[in-house]
């Protein structure tokens, strides 16, 4: 019997099948390590924010002080846009897990409801981060 003829669940060919698990682990391997990766960077950049902050703090300068020193700084713009992308990179795969686990809600509905989330973490830690820098 050849590809064509073999039964598959409505997956297409054998192959397809067999691809298609194949690419789910693979996906899973790269969400794994890139939440692991954005974890990484998550830290680093909450422990630059916490230092920074103690620091602005006992030295005495009020929040309007410190966003003074902000205003117009690119360097500081440039962090917490990386800090902001690595929580809309963190988040939603952590909270996919999550999701999965609990409540068994898995494929396409989950990613676009994932992806969605990662876009509004984007974009409310962007406009953060403008407000901070503007």
């Amino acid at each position: 019997m050849n590809s064509a003829q073999a039964p598959v669940d409505g997956a297409g060919t054998p192959m397809d099948a067999a691809c298609a698990g194949l690419s789910g682990a693979r996906m899973q391997a790269r969400l794994w390590l890139a939440q692991r990766l954005a974890a990484v960077v998550l830290a680093l950049c909450v422990l630059v924010h916490l230092v920074t902050m103690i620091y602005a703090v006992r030295q005495g300068l009020s929040a309007v002080e410190i966003l003074g020193r902000t205003r117009g700084n690119l360097a500081w713009f440039g962090f917490y846009l990386v800090f902001v992308a690595a929580v809309a990179i963190h988040a939603p795969i952590g909270l996919r897990a999550v999701l999965a686990e609990w409540f068994s809600w898995r494929g396409k509905s989950l990613d676009a409801a994932l992806l969605a989330f990662a876009l509004v973490l984007a974009l409310a830690g962007t406009r953060a981060a403008w407000g901070v820098f503007r």
